[in-house]
């Protein structure tokens, strides 16, 4: 979900610390005529030169929220302004959640922000590239090089034709700045309490979930109450069973794959297992996803499923306790298999009337500059992750599991891309799931109604 409910976001959530410079919650952009059409600005010639574009206002609208996000913007924004003092910036930084909640209406108005983080999801930006309410870059990508500076693995994840229907090809609508893994976050104190060591296989982590329990500890810490928390669980299960190019098929909503097989029977029945057995803390379902990873980082819990942009607070919290791997596989040294990709995009509002300005800005917080700023802020940089230099120890860990996964094509997108409504459906579905209000059929049929609805009617 980059976030998915990137987690994240697909990839990020709710934080303290919320950064709102020069802004209130509900600042539109700024006031001038609409802009060109979407297609007539990527055709026309851009200008590069920001510090000649005189005096320029940009409203910004982002979701780095929490301590090290909050920390590189904050940083990079500073630098930007220094840079070029023509321009001005007016943050808004709102949660995950607020912003998603708040983007569609103000991408709707007439006076929206210049430059927003979209959920790269079909919910999100597909139905904003379906209204028309984004810019295509390629022109920009073109002039500052980003094809160059970005692999086509990570372009395509912010790439749709010009009618949203095809998600992963066509134009470009946004550049992100972090890369995204989903993998297991440890606790190596607990682990060497109980007298293990981290799993190589997926048989040895089920077995140390078990051992976990039976010594008193949590064995995984959830919290569901946000719905999408436990999308990252099932997509861990679900790589263990389903192959790889499957989970993409599904993940992007194209024809030719189903949720109904034998083999997300299995990886369904294996995560209710985990409920059955008390691997998660009873009430998980109605415990919000920010106090369950803050409990993790205050020592409850051996084991905790998330995301890599977890890693700056948990490393605060945990410091040389903290570690991270990758998901294991049925035998140790398998090739990879992880929910992934980019953090949210930055993209440029059609209406802006400063896109020049706002691809100058986009630019430089994702330039090569601002990879090691994003390092030095513990965050993990999108491009140039293998030029980074980090000390040993979990950011190192992120730093390896998520070039492992990136060099082994090891990276499946987040589930709630899928459709435009799989984000609420899914999330629904796993709690009813979860809670036992559905048996793994229920739910498999669930998700195989609106996925083969929305493929079979998107051409």
């Amino acid at each position: 979900m980059g976030r998915s409910p990137r987690g994240p976001r697909t990839s990020a959530v709710l934080a303290a610390g919320v950064l709102t410079l020069a802004a209130t919650a509900c600042a539109p952009g700024s006031s001038a005529p609409p802009a060109p059409s979407p297609a007539k600005t990527a055709a026309s010639a851009v200008r590069t030169d920001a510090g000649a574009l005189g005096d320029v206002t940009l409203t910004v609208w982002d979701q780095e929220v929490r301590g090290g996000q909050a920390a590189q913007m904050k940083q990079l924004n500073a630098a930007f302004e220094a840079k070029y003092p023509n321009i001005r910036l007016k943050r808004v930084s709102r949660s995950f959640d607020d912003l998603n909640t708040t983007l569609r209406l103000a991408l709707s108005g007439n006076e929206p922000p210049d430059v927003v983080e979209a959920n790269n999801g079909r919910s999100s930006m597909g139905q904003f590239v379906k209204a028309g309410q984004l810019l295509p870059l390629d022109a920009y990508a073109d002039r500052y090089g980003w094809k160059t500076r970005y692999p086509d693995s990570v372009l395509r994840y912010s790439r749709y034709s010009a009618d949203g229907k095809v998600f992963g090809d066509g134009n470009l609508y946004g550049l992100p700045q972090v890369g995204e893994v989903v993998g297991v976050f440890y606790n190596r104190a607990k682990l060497t309490k109980l007298g293990l060591e981290p799993p190589k296989t997926w048989a040895d982590f089920q077995a140390a979930l078990e051992k976990a329990k039976a010594g008193g500890e949590v064995p995984m810490q959830l919290g569901n109450l946000d719905k999408w928390p436990a999308i990252h669980v099932f997509g861990t299960v679900q790589g263990r069973h389903v192959p790889a190019d499957q989970i993409s098929t599904l993940a992007f909503g194209r024809k030719g794959a189903s949720w109904t097989t034998p083999e997300n029977v299995k990886a369904v029945e294996e995560l209710v297992g985990w409920v059955d057995k008390g691997y998660f803390e009873q009430g998980f379902n109605g415990q919000g996803y920010d106090p369950a990873w803050q409990a993790f980082g205050k020592g409850k819990g051996v084991f905790l499923i998330a995301g890599t942009w977890l890693l700056a607070d948990l490393d605060k919290a945990l410091g040389k306790d903290l570690g991270f791997m990758l998901p294991p596989g049925a035998a140790a040294g398998a090739p990879p298999v992880t929910t992934g990709g980019t953090g949210l995009p930055f993209a440029i509002t059609a209406k802006s009337p400063h896109p020049d300005a706002a691809a100058a800005y986009i630019d430089f917080i994702t330039n090569a500059d601002a990879m090691k700023v994003l390092t030095s802020t513990g965050n993990l940089p999108v491009a140039d992750t293998a030029q980074q230099t980090v000390q040993a120890g979990p950011q190192q860990d992120v730093f390896t599991a998520f070039g492992a996964a990136t060099k082994e094509n090891g990276l499946v997108p987040y589930l709630d891309y899928a459709t435009p409504t799989f984000a609420d459906t899914l999330g629904a579905a796993l709690q009813d799931l979860l809670a036992k209000k559905a048996t793994p059929k229920e739910f498999l049929d669930t998700l195989e109604k609106d996925y083969k609805t929305f493929a079979e009617s998107n051409g």
